[in-house]
């Protein structure tokens, strides 16, 4: 039973973070809620909004007042469906699945997915730039994952042409239950169900991160019955969050071209750059955590058993840490964003994405002089931020 009087001596807010107009356009919003105080209580979703940077790190990285073990996303039938993977486990349970997953992903192991990754970035931007005109979403952002990223895990050929479906259905489903939450599920049971019965030993690629898997459990490293879930911990978030971001950060240099002079001038910069990207349109917007006992947070008390909405969005633009938030400076360095969030739960192919971002803005600064939009259309999407379309035409 919440005690509602904490709740009730909270602020509040009317604001809707999932309608339509907030989730293309969320930055007024996310200041509204900013402004509000350190926790706000959202009336119509009845959890806390955790919208300033100090009050998101802060639920990240304390995972004993606020654990993943209860599911980290707004409905509880996704909770339900994700039981027991990376992502909503805690401790050493978590710990176990985690230290399967991220062996591959590890700088070391990359060091030869790196230098694939880099010629085929080099290959894909001499035959875009070539072409004049491009779609960024669909042809520049999507190619890395779709081509080498799929290849690394290793999942059979057969229904691997609907992963990005997939991984983007899946993203939604992390929503509270809204329509498009709703719309997604039946795509999301397509999912799981390949992961349970085409991801296995004999069709998985041989030597591949999924094999990676099957290996751990035969070790007795993880439990047999997590294989599916720990399938799509590589399915789903490592394909749209790189391309969304990817997409993101040709907008945002087509519309700062003083910002990609100067990076073309100074690549040493591009890192950075990166990482400004991030900051400014994190690819995950948002993910939930269950409140385990009272938290005082900076004044404002959240009870036991109520659940907070953990804006990753909000928090990289928060005035109160980044200075001027809304203006893209490849300059600033922000390596302490949000983006790939913080804390035991920080994002596993964090070095697998900033390889793929750094390995194609390379290749495009040796060939680009200027990006021109031509055609945008952002995605509308209850968790994840991109675009659906961005045709640009570069000189």
């Amino acid at each position: 039973m919440l005690n509602r009087s904490l709740i009730l001596s909270a602020p509040w807010s009317d604001y809707d973070p999932y309608s339509d107009e907030a989730l293309l356009d969320p930055w007024s919003g996310y200041r509204e809620l900013r402004n509000a105080g350190p926790a706000v209580w959202l009336p119509r979703y009845e959890m806390f909004a955790l919208a300033r940077y100090e009050s998101v790190r802060r639920a990240l990285e304390d995972w004993e007042t606020f654990p993943s073990r209860y599911g980290v996303m707004m409905n509880d039938d996704m909770n339900e469906v994700l039981r027991g993977n990376t992502l909503c486990t805690d401790g050493p349970e978590h710990r176990a699945l985690r230290d399967v997953l991220i062996r591959p992903l590890m700088p070391g192991a990359l060091r030869d997915a790196r230098a694939q990754i880099t010629a085929e970035a080099g290959s894909v931007v001499d035959r875009l730039v070539a072409q004049g005109t491009f779609d960024a979403a669909s042809e520049l952002a999507s190619h890395l994952p779709v081509t080498v990223v799929s290849e690394l895990i290793g999942l059979p050929e057969a229904g691997r042409e609907r992963m990005l479906v997939w991984a983007e259905e899946m993203f939604n489903c992390f929503g509270p239950m809204n329509d498009r939450t709703a719309r997604s599920f039946p795509v999301l049971k397509e999912m799981v169900g390949y992961a349970t019965n085409e991801a296995v030993p004999g069709r998985v690629k041989p030597g591949s991160w999924a094999e990676g898997i099957h290996d751990a459990v035969e070790r007795g490293e993880v439990p047999a019955e997590v294989c599916p879930v720990l399938m799509i911990d590589y399915m789903g978030p490592s394909l749209d969050t790189t391309i969304f971001a990817i997409s993101s950060a040709v907008y945002l240099f087509a519309t700062n071209p003083d910002q990609w002079d100067l990076v073309r001038k100074e690549p040493r910069l591009m890192a950075s750059a990166m990482s400004e990207v991030l900051r400014m349109e994190s690819p995950i917007q948002d993910f939930s955590r269950y409140v385990a006992r009272d938290v005082d947070m900076d004044g404002v008390v959240l009870p036991e058993g109520s659940r907070a909405i953990v804006f990753y969005g909000s928090g990289n633009r928060d005035e109160r840490k980044y200075p001027d938030p809304d203006r893209f400076d490849v300059r600033r360095r922000p390596g302490d964003h949000l983006a790939f969030g913080a804390g035991p739960h920080a994002c596993v192919g964090m070095n697998l994405a900033r390889i793929e971002m750094l390995a194609l803005f390379t290749a495009l600064a040796e060939r680009v002089q200027r990006f021109e939009i031509l055609e945008a259309e952002p995605v509308l999407h209850n968790i994840l931020r991109g675009f659906r379309t961005l045709r640009v035409k570069v000189s």
